[in-house]
Order: C-alpha cells, then sequence, then structure tokens
C-alpha cells in the first residue's frame, strides 16, 4: 500500500501561494455553501443607499481576505499537525464569506477593495509570526480576531440600509460562523489576550475598515 506523501517546506509555500491567487483573484473563490441571501429579493436602494451598503460588504470582504491570510500564515507555522489542521479547516469555512460578499458587491455595481493584496500581506505575516511564536498564541490571536470580528458585524448589521435585506442575511450568516470560530479556537487552548493588545487590534481593524469602506 503507498503511503501519502508528507507535504515538504517548499510544498506548504507553494500551496499558500496558490491559495493567496485564488482569494485575490475575483471569482476565483469556490464556495460549497450557498449564500444565505439566495432566496432574498433585491431590495430597492437609491444612490447613496446603495453606494453605502457596497462600502460596508467592501470592507466585510477585506476583513474575509484577511481571515484568509491569517489562517494561512498560522497553518504555515504551527507547530502541532493538529493546530494546523484546525487553521486550514478554518480558511476553507471563510471562503464562504469570501465568496458570499463579492458576489454582493457585483450585485451592488461595485467591487472588492484596491488594498486587498495590502491587508493579505500584513494579515498573512501576522498569522504566521502569531504560529512562530506558539500554537496557544495562535489560537489566541484567532478568538481575539474572530470577537473584533463580531463587534465589527454587529456595528454594519446597524448601520446597513433597513431594507437592504440581502446584505442582512450575510452578514448575520457571517456573525453566526465567526462567533463559532471564537468559540473553537478558546476551546482548543488558546490564551486570552489582554485588554490592551485587543485596543491597539481594534486601532488597526479601524485603520482597514476606514481605507477599505472607500478605496
Amino acid at each position: 500500500m503507498s503511503r501519502e506523501r508528507q507535504l515538504t517546506g517548499l510544498d506548504r509555500l507553494l500551496l499558500q501561494a496558490d491559495r493567496a491567487l485564488r482569494t485575490l483573484s475575483p471569482g476565483a473563490p469556490a464556495h460549497p455553501r450557498p449564500s444565505p441571501a439566495r432566496a432574498t429579493e433585491e431590495p430597492q436602494l437609491d444612490d447613496r443607499e446603495r453606494r453605502h451598503a457596497a462600502g460596508l460588504m467592501r470592507v466585510n470582504h477585506s476583513g474575509e481576505v484577511c481571515a484568509q491570510a491569517l489562517y494561512q500564515g498560522q497553518a504555515l507555522t504551527a507547530k502541532l499537525p493538529d493546530v494546523r489542521e484546525e487553521m486550514e479547516q478554518a480558511a476553507e469555512e471563510e471562503i464562504d464569506h469570501l465568496a458570499w460578499c463579492e458576489q454582493r458587491l457585483r450585485e451592488l455595481d461595485s467591487r472588492p477593495s484596491l488594498l486587498n493584496p495590502l491587508w493579505y500581506g500584513l494579515s498573512f505575516g501576522l498569522g504566521a509570526a502569531a504560529g512562530k511564536v506558539s500554537d496557544r498564541v495562535s489560537l489566541g490571536f484567532v478568538a481575539a480576531t474572530e470577537e473584533q470580528v463580531c463587534k465589527h458585524l454587529d456595528s454594519h448589521l446597524e448601520r446597513l440600509p433597513a431594507q437592504d435585506t440581502k446584505s442582512r442575511a450575510i452578514v448575520e450568516q457571517m456573525r453566526e460562523d465567526e462567533a463559532e470560530h471564537q468559540h473553537a479556537a478558546l476551546a482548543a487552548g488558546g490564551a486570552r489576550f489582554p485588554a490592551p493588545v485587543k485596543g491597539l487590534m481594534t486601532l488597526v481593524s479601524k485603520l482597514m475598515t476606514s481605507a477599505s469602506y472607500r478605496v
């Protein structure tokens, strides 16, 4: 019986490069779960509401690009095989969100942020650095990040046009999934980050969202 080939460091780097291209290329992500907004009729939005909804969904799309890069960076440097597999599985689940947001942006006659390659590179570096420190820190970083994302999605549910039920359906499902990822990371042994670290993460997140909303 043939034995499954073990991936080398170069193999993993090539896989990460392929995933980066698929993440950043429009229309590339495959999503097994259908969009939660598939059965919802397109709402009537004026130009201002449409631009605002598109800006918020562009921010959400950028957030998912960051999530892909974060998980992939952590998977590259994770020390324990089970932690690496958990990071790779989380990245696969986040692909749904990436595809849903991209689809909604097209429906709103808009596009993803032009800054996504920058956000991807920064997030990949942070994820790889966290994984290099320890798996406990890496999982804790996931939990803290997902906590920030949940707060961010809550604010978007408040700010989206009331009649934009399609965008709301997507954001609500994303909110549920991100909360599950947060709890799973803590249950797997993730460190609980102190308030000052979370405060710095919030500041960085605000800079990213402000830029992605416009560009």
